[in-house]
């Protein structure tokens, strides 16, 4: 990929989330393509990103999603990213990275990797504790 179609591609990606449009999101997706992620118990197909958006709207409508950071080397693209909303008057953030691979323009898989320790506290109601104290 050019470093043009790279940052194309960032950008209409950063565009699908700050929109949470899931059309935009099927356009992103190369028809083979598979998503891996913590948050969901199967690999998701690229033709399910518009019901898979349709439900973390009705679970999280206030969530915000935002570009921090990516980079890329050939046809790997990597993108960091936070994630804010609102729980319980309180503010939530959490980070992670999403690694793409790309094929004609397309995304035709998609890891993502975040912690998701302090969601798995949120949903027991308990507060998340360091590992260490330093």
């Amino acid at each position: 990929m050019t470093d043009a179609e790279i940052q194309d591609f960032v950008t209409r990606f950063a565009a699908a989330w700050a929109a949470r449009d899931g059309k935009a999101f099927l356009d992103l997706w190369h028809p083979e393509g598979l998503l891996h992620t913590p948050l969901v118990d199967r690999a998701v197909s690229g033709s399910e990103l518009d019901r898979l958006m349709e439900v973390q709207k009705a679970a999280a409508p206030d969530f915000v999603w935002q570009l921090l950071d990516w980079t890329s080397r050939g046809d790997v693209v990597i993108i960091e990213w936070q994630t804010t909303r609102v729980i319980n008057g309180a503010r939530f953030d959490w980070r992670g990275v999403d690694k793409f691979r790309i094929k004609d323009g397309k995304i035709i898989e998609e890891r993502v990797y975040s912690d998701t320790a302090p969601l798995r506290a949120f949903r027991k109601g308990e507060t998340l504790e360091p590992i260490t104290k330093f």
